[in-house]
């Protein structure tokens, strides 16, 4: 009895983590100028970004205010998301890869998915 317990309580519990994984990946995708696309999932301190079927981790930065940033130095990927767009460049090359990126919340005004939850753009 107690074995079919622990492992329903395992199964529950692996069923419960599993949703709360997949609620906190969910990907947007970003369209930009050019025909260029991006992908991004994680949390406002940490994303994951998939460019060209490739996925990079990248860190927040310290940004100017109204701005987040997001860098992985080993790949040169840097993303500067504004309220109103987004940048990806590649600081190792020095080149911007895409320009005047946004979602399609981005599209119908409102501002990314990103600034959910971060300074200052928490909604009191």
């Amino acid at each position: 009895m107690k074995n079919n317990l622990l492992t329903i309580s395992l199964v529950l519990a692996s069923l419960f983590g599993a949703a709360n994984v997949s609620a906190n990946e969910e990907a947007f995708t970003w369209t930009c100028q050019e025909n260029k696309q991006f992908k991004t999932s994680g949390t406002t301190e940490k994303i994951r970004l998939t460019w060209e079927a490739k996925s990079y981790d990248l860190d927040r930065q310290t940004s100017l205010p109204g701005s987040l940033r997001y860098k992985n130095t080993n790949s040169g990927f840097d993303l500067v998301v504004l309220g109103n767009k987004a940048m990806l460049f590649n600081i190792k090359a020095g080149t911007r890869l895409a320009d005047f990126c946004q979602t399609a919340e981005m599209k119908a005004g409102k501002l990314p998915h990103l600034f959910a939850g971060a300074e200052p753009f928490v909604q009191n």
